[in-house]
């Protein structure tokens, strides 16, 4: 396994970076379906690992994230490879989408990705995640669970959150977009639809 993944035209005028979650790799189905259907002729997808998960995959174990700096530090090498891009967008699944919207302003990137954004903690909404998102000048999509039990949309739609900041809402979807079967509808549907609306917002301000 090489320290990146990449896929769609190297030579795009777009490039989009994506980080994975806290629990599952950059070679997961979820992060594998995204990579595939979004990259294409004008766009560049590139995927990384964080220290912690390429040791997991090196040792096979369960080793726990590591500290935000160190996430941090990881992003800022990883855009460093890649910063000569003209529309250099990033992002990612959950923890790794988070760490992007810490540093996207800092890095004067053109734009941010968030797939399932961890606002709070399973159960503890009172506490959210938030405070940086109120002023982030970064234009930002964030595509959502609307039932995610780490931000549905009756508790997002509450936080004080920047202009830059617009949404796509999976129907009926958890923390990966999965509706539940009484609801009609698929998890590849919700797939398909959060790639079109993020494949819309790259074009928007590419």
């Amino acid at each position: 396994m090489t320290d990146y993944l990449q896929n769609g035209n190297p030579n795009a005028s777009s490039v989009l970076i994506l980080a994975h979650g806290a629990g599952a790799p950059m070679d997961s189905p979820f992060m594998e379906y995204f990579a595939q259907n979004l990259g294409g002729e004008s766009l560049h997808v590139i995927r990384f690992e964080f220290p912690y998960m390429q040791i997991r995959r090196k040792e096979g174990t369960k080793r726990p994230p590591d500290r935000q700096p160190k996430l941090l530090e990881r992003w800022r090498e990883v855009i460093a490879d890649f910063g000569s891009y003209r529309n250099l967008i990033i992002g990612g699944k959950s923890m790794g989408g988070r760490m992007a919207s810490l540093i996207a302003d800092e890095m004067q990137v053109k734009g941010l990705v968030c797939l399932g954004y961890p606002f709070y903690a399973p159960g503890r909404s009172d506490k959210p995640r938030t405070e940086h998102l109120a002023q982030l000048s970064t234009p930002s999509l964030i595509v959502q669970g609307k039932r995610d039990s780490m931000g549905k949309k009756s508790d997002v739609e509450l936080y004080e959150l920047s202009n830059q900041i617009s949404f796509h809402w999976c129907e009926d979807g958890d923390h990966s977009f999965k509706p539940r079967k009484a609801s009609g509808l698929t998890e590849e549907e919700n797939w398909k639809l959060a790639v079109a609306a993020v494949s819309e917002f790259v074009t928007s301000i590419s």
